[in-house]
C-alpha cells in the first residue's frame, strides 16, 4: 500500500540529501513520491544523477516561498499520508518499530529536534485531508524559513498531535551556529503552554507601516502567534505605494484586527490616527519591519502587573537580525538596555529605547506623539514622545529581551541621513 509522500525540505549538501533517499528503503513499500524542495542551485545537478523508486522530482520555491509552494503542491495530492523529512535528517532503523500511521483521533505525528540544549517538535508524519485544512503561513508571515513548520505546528490542538514515541530520526550533523542556534530559542517559544494565563493588565499592539509590504505580515502575525496574545492589534498604512495594504488586508477578519489607512504624513501623525480606538491599559509599539516573540505578551505582563502608577513607559532590550540579499536573517545579537532617569540620559542612549510599551493614560493625555518642526514631525517621532512623558513621568528599564529588530536597507532611518544635531536643536 503506497500511501505516503515524502518531502525532503532545505537540503544544503548532496551527502546529507543522498542519506535521506537512502534511508527511505525502510518504508519504501509505503512511498508513493519522493519530492525535494528548496535545496541550492549546486545540489541540482548532483540531485539528477540520482537513481531512486519511485523517482524522486525536484519542486522549484514559487516566488521563494518554501509556506505557499508546499500548500499548492500538496493540494494536488491523493494519498493519505505526508512525511517531512529536513536538512542532515535520515530515517533510521527505529522506524521498522513503529506504527507509522495515524488513528481517527491523531493527525499529526512530530519528532523532537534538539541544537545543545534546546528541543523543538517537527511534523513528522501528517493526513494530507489536515494539511489542505490548515495551511502553512508563507514565507512573509514568519520571520525566517525555519520557522514555517513550528509556527504551523503551534495552532494545531495538541489533541490531535502524538509524538513518534522513538528516536526514528538520525542526523549527519547539527547547525550549532550561533544564528541557527538564536532561530531553535526563537521557535521554542511557539511550544510555550501557558497553563494560567495572565489576562490582566490589558495589552493592546500598534503598527504603523509604510512600504514595507515585504515584512509588516511577519509583524502581525507575530501579535497573533501568541502564547497569551493581546487584546487588540492595531495598524495603520500611512499612505504605503507598494502592496502593504493588500498585505495588512489579510488581517481584517480577525476579531482583534483593526486596520486604517490614510494619506502619508509621517510615523508620529500614522500613530496618532490609533489612538482613539486604543481600549486597552497599555499599548506595544512594534515597527511594521519587525517581530515579537512568542511568548512577548505573556512576559511584558508579568512586569506591568506591579508597575508603579508614576511610570509611563517600560523598556527592555533589543534582539537586533541583519536582513540578507538572500532572504535569510542573520543573528547579530542582543543590544542591553539600560535606566534612563532624565533628558540627558535619553538623549545619550546609543540606540533607540525599546520595546516601547506605553502606558495608554499618559499617552492620551499626553495628546499622542508630538508632530515638531524638524523634518515636518517625520523623524525621531520615538524620542520626542520619550522626552514628553519624561517630564510629568519614569522610564523603567526591566531586562527582558522579547523584540526583534530587523536591519535592512529601507529601514527609515538609513534612508533619511538627517542631522542627529539639527533634530536635538529643535527639541523643546
Amino acid at each position: 500500500m503506497k500511501d505516503i509522500q515524502v518531502f525532503l525540505l532545505s537540503y544544503s549538501n548532496s551527502r546529507a540529501l543522498q542519506q535521506a533517499i537512502t534511508s527511505l528503503q525502510f518504508i519504501i513499500q509505503r512511498v508513493k513520491g519522493i519530492t525535494v524542495i528548496d535545496i541550492p542551485d549546486l545540489l541540482l545537478e548532483v540531485f539528477d544523477s540520482f537513481t531512486t523508486q519511485p523517482a524522486a522530482e525536484y519542486v522549484k520555491l514559487n516566488n521563494n516561498n518554501l509556506g505557499k509552494t508546499l500548500n499548492d503542491y500538496i493540494k494536488e495530492l491523493s494519498c493519505e499520508y505526508v512525511l517531512f523529512l529536513y536538512d542532515q535528517d535520515y530515517l533510521n532503523e527505529n522506524i521498522t518499530e513503529i506504527q507509522l500511521e495515524l488513528n481517527n483521533e491523531k493527525d499529526v505525528m512530530t519528532y523532537q529536534h534538539t541544537i545543545k540544549n534546546k528541543t523543538i517538535q517537527r511534523p513528522f508524519l501528517v493526513r494530507t485531508c489536515f494539511l489542505n485544512q490548515n495551511s502553512f503561513f508563507q514565507n512573509d508571515e514568519v520571520p525566517f524559513k525555519e520557522a514555517i513548520m513550528p509556527s504551523w505546528l503551534s495552532q494545531v490542538d495538541s489533541s490531535y498531535v502524538i509524538p513518534t514515541g522513538k528516536s526514528v530520526i538520525g542526523q549527519l550533523s547539527k547547525d550549532a551556529t550561533t544564528s541557527n542556534f538564536e532561530k531553535i530559542k526563537f521557535i521554542e517559544k511557539y511550544q510555550t503552554n501557558v497553563s494560567n494565563p495572565i489576562i490582566q493588565p490589558s495589552i493592546a499592539v500598534m503598527v504603523s507601516n509604510y512600504n514595507m509590504a515585504d515584512y509588516v505580515g511577519t509583524a502581525i502575525n507575530s501579535c497573533f502567534l501568541q502564547s497569551s496574545p493581546p487584546e487588540q492589534v492595531l495598524a495603520v498604512d500611512d499612505g504605503s505605494t507598494d502592496e502593504s495594504y493588500k498585505a495588512l488586508e489579510k488581517w481584517i477578519y480577525h476579531p482583534r484586527f483593526k486596520l486604517l489607512s490614510k494619506k502619508n504624513g509621517g510615523k508620529a501623525r500614522a500613530l496618532n490616527e490609533l489612538l482613539p480606538y486604543i481600549e486597552t491599559e497599555f499599548i506595544v509599539e512594534l515597527d511594521a519591519d519587525d517581530w515579537l516573540d512568542p511568548d512577548a505578551i505573556f512576559v511584558i505582563r508579568n512586569y506591568l502587573r506591579n508597575l508603579a502608577d508614576d511610570v509611563a513607559v517600560l523598556y527592555g532590550n533589543l534582539r537586533a537580525w541583519k536582513q540578507m540579499s538572500s532572504g535569510k536573517v542573520k543573528y547579530k545579537g542582543v543590544r542591553k538596555g539600560s535606566q534612563i532617569l532624565n533628558k540627558k540620559e535619553l538623549l545619550s542612549y546609543t540606540f533607540p529605547l525599546g520595546p516601547r510599551i506605553y502606558r495608554t493614560f499618559s499617552l492620551k493625555e499626553n495628546k499622542g506623539f508630538p508632530i515638531i518642526d524638524f523634518e515636518d514631525g517625520r523623524m525621531y517621532e520615538d524620542v520626542s514622545i520619550l522626552n514628553d512623558l519624561l517630564r510629568k513621568n519614569r522610564l523603567l528599564y526591566k531586562d527582558f529581551t522579547i523584540y526583534n529588530v530587523r536591519e535592512h536597507e529601507l529601514s527609515i532611518t538609513k534612508k533619511n541621513p538627517s542631522s542627529w544635531s539639527d533634530f536635538l536643536k529643535l527639541l523643546n
